[in-house]
């Protein structure tokens, strides 16, 4: 793509954000008041892992079944725990929609920027439900949030860190640290649960996550950066990196993914059964 064509597709993106920004502000009040609270007591959110199945055979719909009690899927695929650094990313829903965004919008009790994937073209069928559905949720009333990202942290090689800023948001930890400090300030009540990536195999170039390169780290990095900040915000953590999916041969993949990356039904099953043992031994 030319520099020209480069520059209307910039300016398309910008005038379409301002335009349904101005008509959703001037809606705003009017909608909140017609807004029907609902209430869940149990919400995920997070990346294609989570959210790429939507049916009965989801996570969320397993570990609803397993703890007998309403689950809502809040997870978004392909998207980050943290910001990306572009001033316009190629993928411009899924970067209204990473984690520090999201986490903001609970904060604000204010879903006007995730409202605006309705005007993108690139956007997945579930989004826009998802976004309506997530405004809808009384946060007050949520007792447990399941937070399940970092693959594509990994895939985009955002920095695990930054030691100069540990709230740095473009990186994988300081987006963390943000959201956590963000979710704790707003809604103290609620119990945390960070649910790492899994091990995952990539068949297009026949290498696994300890093998591919993405141009910052390998994902076990990103996991153990999870699990010291689970620690040192002393909020509850499931490692499904580590000794979940037997990876001792190429063909492991088959066992629990139906890609090398997303679980298959019975990965569904087994980390709705690993979430669910959690949640209910604490």
């Amino acid at each position: 793509m030319n520099s020209a064509s480069t520059f209307r597709k910039i300016i398309y993106i910008v005038s379409a954000a301002l335009v349904f920004g101005l008509l959703f502000l001037l809606t705003f009040p009017d909608r909140q008041k017609s807004l029907v609270r609902t209430e869940y007591p149990v919400v995920v959110l997070g990346d294609s892992i989570m959210g790429q199945c939507r049916d009965e055979t989801a996570v969320a719909a397993f570990l609803s079944d397993m703890l007998d009690r309403p689950v809502f899927n809040g997870a978004f695929g392909g998207t980050c725990m943290a910001l990306q650094e572009d001033g316009v990313p190629s993928d411009y829903a899924t970067e209204l929609l990473n984690m520090v965004s999201i986490s903001k919008a609970l904060a604000a009790d204010d879903f006007g920027v995730q409202q605006t994937v309705r005007s993108r073209r690139e956007i997945s069928d579930y989004y826009t439900d998802v976004v309506d559905e997530l405004e809808c949720i009384d946060f007050q009333q949520v007792e447990i949030l399941i937070l399940a990202f970092g693959v594509n942290d990994y895939h985009a090689g955002e920095a695990v860190d930054n030691p100069l800023d540990p709230l740095d948001e473009s990186t994988y930890g300081g987006a963390l640290r943000s959201v956590l400090t963000t979710l704790r300030q707003t809604y103290p009540h609620m119990r945390i649960l960070l649910v790492t990536p899994t091990y995952t195999w990539y068949r297009s170039n026949g290498l696994t996550c300890e093998e591919y390169d993405t141009g910052s780290v390998y994902l076990e990095e990103y996991v153990e950066k999870e699990l010291a900040i689970a620690e040192e915000f002393q909020v509850e953590s499931i490692d499904l990196y580590h000794d979940v999916y037997p990876h001792t041969v190429w063909e492991d993949w088959q066992i629990y993914t139906e890609d090398g990356i997303h679980p298959n039904e019975n990965g569904r099953k087994l980390i709705a059964k690993i979430i669910a043992k959690q949640i209910e031994e604490r």
